[in-house]
């Protein structure tokens, strides 16, 4: 009988040293860490307009929005994980020491072919353990449209907002996001490319 091969895990400590210094960015699962791919210009111009958006509304407002270099440390029964969403909101930020939040109210995930299996399964299942998370937002590419998740008294119900003229309301954090801001500009043929940007590579 052939032995199984032996992972060499990763610590959370060497993961956030190594992460630090290194020019690719990596998510962490439970010790496995695994390289994040590139996106496409129109993914990331989605995911730059929620930020700036979010941060022209959050002005003097106590909750502060992080762009796509920010982790998301989640604690998962058994082990740890860390995520780069697209775009999130906290509101008791973690010391300006870390690398990484904990307490994010809201988060945002711009889907593509190559991340919506991630993103609508085993991230949304991961986010949605968080306790202190309202918000869970999908943002489409080839058309307006968002899915969210959000928590009510005893569980995350999911809501759809589609069409161009459609406000996402957030008032978790006091915030309306119009799609006209987060898709301006922007054309939608049938046959949009959202290609593989933003998966994450084999370990």
């Amino acid at each position: 009988m052939t032995a199984a091969k032996k992972l060499n895990l990763t610590s959370e400590q060497e993961y956030l040293a190594s992460e630090l210094k290194s020019e690719v960015k990596h998510e962490y699962l439970g010790g496995v860490v695994y390289a994040m791919a590139g996106a496409r210009n129109r993914h990331n111009r989605i995911a730059g307009r929620i930020f700036g958006t979010l941060f022209g509304q959050l002005r003097g407002n106590p909750c502060q929005p992080c762009d796509a270099d920010t982790k998301i440390r989640i604690r998962m029964p058994g082990h740890t994980r860390f995520y780069y969403p697209d775009a999130s909101v906290v509101r008791q930020p973690n010391p300006e020491s870390d690398s990484f939040e904990d307490q994010p109210r809201v988060i945002f995930e711009v889907l593509s072919r190559g991340t919506r299996r991630i993103d609508e399964g085993e991230k949304k299942d991961a986010y949605l353990t968080i306790p202190s998370l309202t918000v869970y937002a999908m943002v489409e590419q080839s058309t307006p449209a968002v899915v969210i998740y959000r928590r009510t008294n005893q569980q995350f119900v999911p809501e759809v907002y589609e069409g161009i003229d459609a406000v996402l309301p957030l008032p978790e954090i006091g915030v309306d996001l119009p799609l006209a801001e987060i898709y301006q500009g922007m054309k939608f043929p049938p046959d949009v490319d959202e290609s593989d940007e933003g998966s994450t590579s084999t370990p």
